[in-house]
């Protein structure tokens, strides 16, 4: 957070602006026009179609059908008008638009999680099956068990525990590090959520796992890896040169394809620097609390899926994981600026909303698991709180350390002296790589 006597130096303009550009970025290099145009009358006319279809031209005989149509409509009226009054947030490419739905996305997700907050836990459990029949004959206790017989260590069974959310772990992973960007953050989060897993054990069955498959598997293999892959892809990200071409100027067919392909990329690359060597007592904190809250949003994904009765495939919990995760990106960028930059005094409207999101999810695992939950152990909780403090505390001075004494002496790595920084760019309209020297 920072907030030094330096901005009494700085403009009121200034300090908006640096709010503003975490909040709704502006798009500079318009490409085609057409696309960042508005067009409110053409979307009012396909909007009216759409309720006039809904409304008066479909069979409205099925009552299921009916509601399904009529929710429908709301959802997609609410995602037009997200894209025409909500914030781009930090965000542009592949379009401006794609964020603000992500934004209303989001609203709606916070809405239902506090209209299910006032509900009871049959009327969530018959609005699950009403939207799932099959969830009328899967119990929790049908789940897969990773802790039985730990010490008959056999390739196969192994193997066996090799299944598809180890490449889950592995992609998460390498989400988390692309999102995060610092390898000691990473591997805090990393170990300290094997032990919130040993913490919750004996509230979620599926947390209890052999030593060998929570420390070689998970830790060193699926999140190491998935760290590794993700901090290289943020290294090449960092050091390319973001030299946009407007598409109209390509004049090869390759070259327009591969503009088109990098508009899906991001539009320009920030390096970030959670830990600075002189950063305040304040910084540390902010990182606590993201290591915390991180922790946290993982317990909920597991609580829910628990209390409610779903299996760890089910649509509703992949498709929960992916909005939550499209909805982390900006989060974590405008959390970022928000603990960093002296300029923004205000977190950002995403990251708002998205904290609104995992305190609701929490509230309603606690009220609706409220027989889960009168079997926890308080020593448990107790030393997962104080062992998630210590392990946060240490690995953020230990970072700060690190920097300070091996790094260059502004404290950061250098962009000079990084060997890709000398990569060519491509020319998109012959598809070659431009000739650039060190001097360029």
């Amino acid at each position: 957070m920072e907030r030094k006597t330096t901005l009494n130096n700085v403009s009121p303009r200034k300090r908006v602006d640096s709010f503003a550009t975490i909040n709704e970025k502006p798009v500079d290099d318009i490409s085609l026009d057409f696309f960042y145009k508005p067009h409110t009358i053409t979307l009012l006319a396909i909007s009216i179609g759409v309720v006039i279809y809904t409304a008066f031209v479909r069979d409205t005989h099925h009552v299921e059908n009916n509601i399904w149509a009529g929710m429908l409509c709301c959802i997609f009226f609410f995602l037009i008008i997200s894209v025409l009054a909500f914030p781009n947030g930090p965000f542009i490419r592949p379009h401006p638009a794609i964020w603000r739905i992500v934004f209303g996305l989001s609203v709606l997700y916070l809405l239902s999680m506090l209209f299910l907050l006032f509900q009871n836990i049959k009327t969530i459990r018959s609005i699950l099956i009403w939207l799932d029949p099959s969830l009328q004959n899967f119990h929790i206790d049908s789940e897969k068990e990773y802790g039985v017989n730990c010490s008959d260590i056999t390739l196969e069974k192994v193997w066996s525990h090799v299944d598809v959310f180890a490449l889950g772990h592995y992609l998460g992973w390498m989400f988390k590090a692309i999102l995060i960007r610092h390898m000691g953050i990473l591997w805090a989060i990393s170990i300290m959520w094997e032990i919130t897993e040993i913490a919750f054990a004996h509230l979620l069955p599926n947390f209890v796992e052999c030593w060998w498959d929570a420390m070689i598997l998970d830790v060193l293999i699926c999140n190491g890896f998935g760290i590794w892959c993700g901090l290289k892809i943020c290294q090449i990200l960092e050091m390319r040169e973001y030299k946009w071409v407007s598409i109209r100027d390509i004049h090869s067919t390759t070259g327009k394809i591969k503009r088109a392909v990098l508009q899906f990329t991001p539009e320009s690359w920030t390096s970030v620097r959670w830990l600075d060597p002189k950063c305040s007592y304040m910084r540390v904190l902010a990182l606590c609390q993201l290591v915390i809250f991180w922790q946290i949003s993982e317990l909920n994904t597991f609580f829910l899926k628990h209390i409610f009765e779903m299996p760890p495939s089910h649509p509703f919990v992949t498709g929960r994981l992916i909005l939550v995760g499209v909805i982390v990106a900006p989060s974590v960028r405008q959390y970022y600026s928000y603990i960093t930059d002296t300029t923004c005094k205000r977190v950002g409207t995403q990251c708002w909303v998205y904290v609104c999101i995992m305190v609701a999810e929490a509230l309603l695992c606690i009220k609706h698991g409220r027989d889960l939950f009168e079997q926890t152990q308080a020593i448990n909780i107790v030393f997962w709180l104080l062992v998630q403090l210590f392990i946060t505390v240490l690995f953020i001075f230990g970072c700060v350390m690190w920097n300070n004494y091996f790094h260059t002496e502004s404290g950061e790595a250098s962009r000079d002296s990084s060997p890709t920084k000398y990569k060519r760019p491509l020319n998109f309209a012959t598809g070659d790589e431009f000739s650039t020297s060190k001097e360029d």
